[in-house]
């Protein structure tokens, strides 16, 4: 990190892989600030199916950009490019180091990238395409993007309900697809966050998927137990909220709240909210497998061995030095 442009930080990953616990440490070790770079954390009274760092831990290393949103308004990338930018500056002009930590692969592509001028959502056009997948399914109406807009379609799981949603929505609003605007956007000369800052960009996770897969199904079972199905249930009695909303439809709440309206028993509902939660983190890491200039941290050596808190700091700091 020689270069003279300001420096950043991404520690990025897979959910459950230890992003927190890392932020923590080098914020005891460097002068970072810790913005979140999660699509969950935003939201005020989503805390324990978000795995929201605890009162104690953000007294250890405040966390930005939590907290930021009432579950009744969407918050979008191009909203939290918006918000992370500024937050960026703030850290820089204090003389600090901005560490953007989270799992929202499409906030990290957004900020590094910028985004594209997209048409606003539209609520009409937002139900048509629900009600085809309703009748259909989502891969379905996957095949349909593919048709119209094959490069974004390559970028999207088939069961990515909200990203397939969003992409068909506008090319069906404004009849450009999404990577028509995206290439518009290019030719435009935006300058990306690389010609302003000297970033280093982490993943850190298991070598083991299996590893992954067992941290998972027991952090997921341990949010029950703190009062997850409790947590939701004060959102459903707000009488504002829906499933139709991104809050709403974050991991493990939506399982949650499909359970509340009698739609499968509990044990129904941790089996999909662990399957959903995998799924999440094998998207995750799919975007970080095709991610360029990345330095992984495995919180295991090559031999298996689990590796102490230290020894993963230890590693993260010679890449920074």
């Amino acid at each position: 990190m020689s270069s003279t442009k300001p420096k950043a930080i991404f520690l990025m990953g897979p959910t459950a892989s230890g992003k927190t616990d890392l932020a923590i440490a080098l914020h005891q070790h460097l002068p970072v600030d810790v913005i979140s770079v999660d699509s969950a954390l935003v939201y005020k009274g989503l805390d324990i199916g978000s795995a929201k760092p605890s009162l104690e831990e953000q007294h250890a290393a405040p966390h930005q950009l939590v907290d930021i949103r009432d579950p009744a308004e969407p918050y979008s990338a191009a909203d939290f490019r918006q918000d992370a930018l500024a937050a960026m500056a703030c850290s820089r002009d204090a003389g600090r180091i901005p560490l953007l930590v989270g799992g929202t692969m499409l906030y990290f592509k957004a900020l590094l990238e910028g985004m594209a001028a997209m048409p606003k959502a539209s609520p009409s056009i937002r139900s048509e395409i629900e009600a085809e997948a309703a009748a259909k399914g989502w891969p379905a109406v996957h095949a349909q993007l593919a048709e119209v807009d094959p490069v974004t379609a390559a970028e999207i799981h088939p069961n990515h309900s909200q990203r397939i949603s969003r992409a068909l929505e506008v090319f069906r609003a404004c009849g450009q697809t999404m990577s028509e605007l995206r290439t518009e956007q290019a030719k435009s000369g935006a300058a990306p966050l690389s010609d302003e800052y000297d970033i280093t960009q982490f993943a850190i996770a298991p070598r083991d998927r299996a590893i992954l897969h067992e941290r998972i199904a027991r952090r997921f079972a341990l949010m029950l137990e703190q009062g997850l199905i409790a947590e939701v249930e004060a959102l459903r009695a707000r009488g504002d909220l829906n499933e139709d909303l991104p809050a709403i439809r974050a991991v493990g709440y939506r399982q949650v709240w499909n359970y509340l309206e009698g739609r499968c028993n509990k044990e129904e509902m941790l089996e999909k909210g662990i399957v959903a939660t995998r799924q999440l983190a094998k998207r995750q890491l799919t975007w970080l497998r095709a991610w360029p200039d990345l330095n992984w941290l495995y919180t295991e050596s090559e031999s298996g061995k689990v590796l102490e808190k230290q020894e993963i700091l230890r590693k993260a700091l010679n890449f920074l030095t």
